[in-house]
């Protein structure tokens, strides 16, 4: 038995004692009263008639309370079949003093998901007066964050709303209520999460592979351009790009040392930042810089027609060495396709392809542990850019096509919309990997070279053309686990 039931027991043997108490006093009063009447009866001439007009009188009082008590009967209500009393729970809009909202999926009606983001002046009342014109337009708020400033509040709410609300009604009706800097975005289930589980889960994620930590980063502060701008150059002299150890905080962007070096630049033109987005970035960022490199150990083991066994892993710059060394066997004609420019540049570029910082790599090793293959996802603003160096031994073996499948995915599971490849119409292995991917292509010929744009918006689940199924067919894979990816700006 709980406390509350026990007390509830108590109370009501107390109530039944006092009941009790009050009908022996109601009753020895009636004797008392019953015993004067019949004296006065007795002892009176006109006794007899005394008592049949009290008898009269006693019989219409009872009618009369028999009567009232129908009438102001204090029965259960009619949703209370129990008859035990108890009030039906009020909704939970009546527990804040508010109407219940006409919305709602219970309801049948249709709804659709909003982010809301408005300033308010510090003041009591303010809240209340944006809640009252949510309440009027039917919109339930789903959660609140408030982000304190100097002057005013930061308030942002996640809504569902009636389908048939116009986002323009919406910010209108918030100017009214007082609200200036008004940003409303459609919103998704994903972001019913409450913000600390949220924030935990991209610190997880953030803290098994240090690749993720851009991707934690723009989940967390929505749709903003992320830049990392180096100390040193490709050429070797410095950037001058060096933030303080405390960052800084500019409005619509803000400045963190990047943990391997340079500063990590935040930009969100159409949202100012608030402190506490600011405190949150840089939390992230901080637990990047103590854990150091990482990367996630999956690997999968495929084998190729002639029997060969190769892996696919995640590769960063602790696997430097090996590329070089894969770029040395590779000829000029090789890399050529690859990095469009001077060979003897070519390995410049692989610290910077390798850093986490820029997207995800994936390596594909011999049995004796020698990289033959080097595959790129590389972040370009709100664009996703694939490149692929296999090579001239391990070529026309499926390789590419394994490592741009991989490569697809990653980019699907990041949520991008499309991917691209820059190189050229002889590259006939390029471009014949990329329609087997069987997505929409598009071909445009820029200053020379080709780019072919994927489209991987309504990609259905393993869609593969007949030459990327071919050459997976050719390649029997190990179980393993795929690797996740992260988003981040980057260039060649």
């Amino acid at each position: 038995m709980t406390p509350e039931m026990s007390h509830r027991n108590n109370a009501r043997r107390l109530h039944h004692w006092r009941h009790d108490l009050i009908e022996l006093a109601a009753l020895f009063t009636a004797v008392v009263v019953a015993d004067s009447i019949a004296k006065t009866v007795v002892k009176g001439p006109d006794g007899p008639y005394l008592l049949v007009f009290s008898a009269i009188a006693l019989v219409a009082t009872a009618a009369f309370h028999t009567w009232w008590a129908r009438r102001h009967s204090h029965a259960p209500p009619a949703d209370d079949p129990g008859g035990s009393g108890a009030s039906a729970p009020l909704p939970p809009d009546a527990v804040s003093g508010s109407a219940p909202t006409p919305v709602g999926d219970s309801a049948g009606t249709a709804t659709s998901l909003w982010r809301l983001r408005t300033t308010v002046r510090d003041a009591p009342g303010s809240l209340a007066a944006l809640c009252a014109v949510l309440a009027r337009h039917g919109v339930d708020i789903l959660t609140l964050q408030t982000h304190p400033l100097a002057v005013g509040t930061v308030d942002e709410f996640l809504l569902r709303a009636p389908a048939a609300l116009e986002a323009g009604v919406l910010t209108r009706e918030i100017a009214a209520a007082g609200g200036t800097d008004i940003w409303t975005e459609r919103a998704d289930a994903h972001d019913l999460v409450d913000v600390p589980t949220r924030v935990l889960g991209l610190a997880t994620r953030t803290a098994l592979d240090a690749a993720e930590l851009p991707l934690a980063l723009r989940r967390l502060l929505g749709r903003c351009t992320l830049r990392s701008v180096p100390a040193v150059s490709l050429s070797g002299r410095p950037t001058g790009e060096q933030a303080p150890v405390e960052g800084v905080l500019e409005e619509t962007s803000m400045r963190l040392r990047d943990p391997n070096g340079g500063t990590l630049v935040i930009e969100r033109p159409y949202l100012p930042f608030t402190p506490t987005e600011f405190a949150r970035a840089r939390a992230l960022v901080e637990l990047d810089a103590r854990l150091g490199p990482r990367l996630p150990r999956g690997r999968d083991v495929l084998t190729l027609p002639e029997g060969n066994d190769i892996t696919v892993r995640r590769a960063d710059q602790r696997d430097l060495a090996a590329a070089r060394a894969m770029h040395d066997r590779c000829s000029d004609r090789t890399l050529a396709l690859r990095y469009h420019g001077p060979v003897g540049d070519a390995d410049r570029y692989l610290d910077h392809l390798l850093s986490p910082r820029f997207g995800r790599t994936l390596a594909v090793q011999t049995a004796s542990g020698r990289v033959v293959a080097l595959g790129h996802l590389l972040w370009d603003g709100d664009e996703t850019e694939v490149a692929l160096l296999v090579e001239d031994e391990w070529q026309r073996r499926g390789i590419g096509s394994e490592l741009l499948g991989r490569l697809v995915a990653l980019a699907e599971e990041a949520g991008c919309d499309s991917v691209y490849a820059v190189t050229q119409s002889s590259n006939t292995g390029m471009v014949a990997a990329m329609r087997g991917l069987n997505l929409p292509l598009d071909y445009q010929i820029e200053e020379g070279t080709l780019v072919i744009t994927a489209r991987l918006a309504g990609r259905t689940a393993g869609a593969t053309g007949a030459r990327a199924e071919a050459d997976r067919a050719r390649l029997r894979p190990a179980p393993g686990p795929a690797d996740g990816a992260s988003r981040w700006r980057a260039r060649r």
